[in-house]
């Protein structure tokens, strides 16, 4: 990105799906099936795969699961989600299959990166991206199971009204950030 030293950014970072013209924030940032129609989206990720992970010695203790039902009889990492109404419904897929899944476990986060901690110390199961756990499976730290139930969600897309003119620093803001393959 060209330099712009007038150009301050401050990010905010949190689960929420929050209302950004009512807290008069220019962007934000969702999966692309998240972003409300009346928003402008501009594509800064790819398709985000989902995966189910554990340590290896999680699954010495008990079989892993192999469906969705199975996960009721398992510890899973949760995922606290302030505008849900709490805890995160693993969102799974298989076909035509479309099942959203109530885990419950010892552990709730609000992070993905604190989940992924927690399945490396041997805590349970998290539906985590897989981008964000493929090193730690390729070294053998994490082991995934149900890769046919892991569905793959529309990638990241920065958005923001579409009544509004972009500034010229937002505009420089979003051309830096757009995704390209």
């Amino acid at each position: 990105m060209p330099s712009y030293p007038d150009l301050k950014i401050e990010m905010i970072v949190d689960y929420g799906l929050t209302d950004i013209v009512s807290e008069r924030y220019d962007i934000g940032v969702r999966y692309g099936d998240q972003v409300a129609k009346d928003m402008i989206a501009v594509r800064v990720a790819a398709d985000t795969k989902m995966a189910i992970v554990c340590a290896p010695s999680y699954l010495e203790q008990r079989a892993a699961p192999e469906g969705p039902q199975d996960l009721l009889a398992h510890n899973c990492i949760t995922l606290r989600l302030p505008t849900r109404g709490g805890l995160y419904a693993w969102e799974l897929k298989k076909g035509k299959r479309e099942p959203q899944v109530r885990v419950e476990g010892q552990m709730t986060f609000n992070g993905v990166y604190q989940m992924i901690n927690a399945a490396l110390d041997v805590a349970g199961l998290a539906f985590v991206p897989e981008d964000l756990i493929a090193r730690h499976v390729a070294e053998g730290r994490l082991a995934s199971v149900m890769e046919d139930w892991c569905p793959t969600f529309p990638g990241l897309h920065i958005f923001y009204p579409s009544r509004r003119e972009p500034s010229r620093a937002m505009t420089v803001v979003v051309d830096a950030l757009r995704y390209r393959p």
